[in-house]
């Protein structure tokens, strides 16, 4: 199953002033592979198509830069023990806690470029999965062009003579200068409920599992923020964004595409909204979910800047096979006074 999700085309220009492009996803056969826009890059396990979704997953991780190493983790989704070894062929290559790094994981990886299936291995050498490696030498491959490794020696797929110093480093995270957490939440009155209702379209019926009251929280400044709940299905509630100065209530505004309109479905509301929102130390959540299990789906963080709410992290997944280890699309630091 596919969640179609809309991305920006991936790095094709540098982010305009106060907009944030996250990154595409790729999927190829059973892995799934993005990276943000300081070009760190992660590759997801998914179960083959019609398979059985055993509960294990793989990823593998690598920062830009000439240094740039890999970060291998093993997750669990089910009840079952925890890996102590990989098996790549004949090659078996022992985990330490829930992964490995640097060296060790930099041979693994060298490993499964040619090989087509890696084994969990339990205690006692019980094999606990089998994970298909049908397409990560593309998705690693993705990854070196994306990190500008091809043809050079730190190249995974794309390898060639030139040095590691001819690869450029990681472009750096934008900063987004936050307001002070000061002041209060304002307190909305039914008239100012009752049009912000109307503005965003809202026909929530009524539901004994959601509290259709809008949520106000102080994001500095003399500033309110309002997540107004405004339809539900059956694991996602949708949230309409307003901003309240004063006794002014106003749509709010954000830098990139939140919520449904993040995951490509209809948000159902003319106004900047969130799935299953919540204000919490300053910073918005969204995290729309695919379907019920988790496993796909786009999760969001955002903050005010003063005039708008300012994307600082968003992470994604459009394949529902399993996986609900979202891949990192877009990255930021947040500074407050």
């Amino acid at each position: 199953m596919r969640l179609i999700v809309t991305a920006a085309m991936l790095f094709a220009a540098s982010p305009a002033i106060g907009q944030a492009r996250p990154g595409a996803l790729k999927t190829f056969s059973d892995w799934a592979v993005g990276c943000d826009n300081t070009h760190r890059c992660t590759l997801t396990s998914l179960a083959p198509e019609r398979a059985p979704v055993s509960g294990y997953t793989v990823a593998i991780t690598r920062a830009a830069g000439a240094a740039g190493g890999y970060e291998i983790s093993v997750g669990n989704t089910g009840d079952g023990a925890a890996p102590i070894a990989l098996r790549v062929g004949a090659q078996r290559f022992a985990v330490a806690g829930s992964g490995l790094a640097g060296a060790s994981a930099a041979r693994i990886v060298a490993a499964l470029t040619g090989a087509r299936t890696l084994v969990l291995v339990g205690r006692a050498g019980k094999p606990l999965d089998t994970v298909s490696l049908a397409g990560i030498s593309a998705a690693l491959r993705y990854v070196d062009a994306v990190q500008h490794r091809v043809g050079t020696v730190t190249a995974a797929v794309a390898k060639g003579r030139n040095a590691a110093a001819t690869v450029p480093p990681a472009p750096a995270a934008p900063i987004i200068r936050a307001r002070a957490l000061t002041g209060t939440p304002a307190r909305l009155t039914k008239a100012q409920v009752a049009a912000m209702k109307r503005t965003a379209r809202c026909e929530a019926p009524p539901s004994p599992d959601v509290d259709w009251s809008p949520v106000v929280s102080a994001v500095g400044g003399g500033v309110s923020l309002a997540v107004l709940p405004c339809s539900a299905g059956a694991y996602n509630v949708n949230g309409a964004l307003f901003v309240i100065r004063g006794n002014r209530v106003t749509p709010a505004q954000t830098d990139a595409p939140a919520g449904f309109e993040a995951s490509g479905a209809d948000p159902e509301t003319p106004v900047p909204s969130v799935v299953n929102g919540r204000v919490e130390n300053g910073v918005l959540t969204s995290y729309a979910k695919g379907r019920g299990l988790g496993d796909c789906g786009v999760s969001q963080a955002f903050a005010w800047d003063g005039t708008r709410l300012r994307l600082i992290e968003q992470a994604e997944m459009s394949e529902c096979r399993g996986n609900p280890n979202f891949i990192r699309t877009w990255t930021a630091r947040v500074e407050r006074p």
